[in-house]
């Protein structure tokens, strides 16, 4: 079991060393295709999405008190409140459809 668990762990730490060495290995240059450059401008953004956006939706007792949160609060951060009043607004949106639903 033992050498099962050090094996595991091996494994574990080369995935993680090569995720983050391939790149510099594979590319030595400076990426000049405009195309990657944007796609690769995105990829944080997309990732922090996919992550949180579940967690949003499931976060209540109702999915459909999770769905008004993040339309609301995506209409607060689109007319520029920040994260308090984002925050706030969301808080209100669960509140208020939790009431009714």
């Amino acid at each position: 079991m033992t050498g099962n668990v050090y094996a595991r762990i091996l494994l574990m730490c080369a995935t993680v060393y090569g995720i983050r060495v391939l790149p510099f290995l594979i590319f030595r240059k400076e990426i000049k295709s405009r195309y990657i450059r944007s796609f690769l401008h995105y990829v944080p953004y997309v990732t922090l999405a996919v992550m949180t956006f579940p967690a949003i939706v499931t976060a209540t007792d109702h999915v459909a008190a999770g769905i008004a949160a993040l339309i609301v609060g995506v209409a607060a951060a689109w007319f520029g409140g920040n994260l308090i009043v984002v925050a706030a607004c969301c808080c209100l949106a669960v509140l208020v459809t939790g009431l009714f639903v």
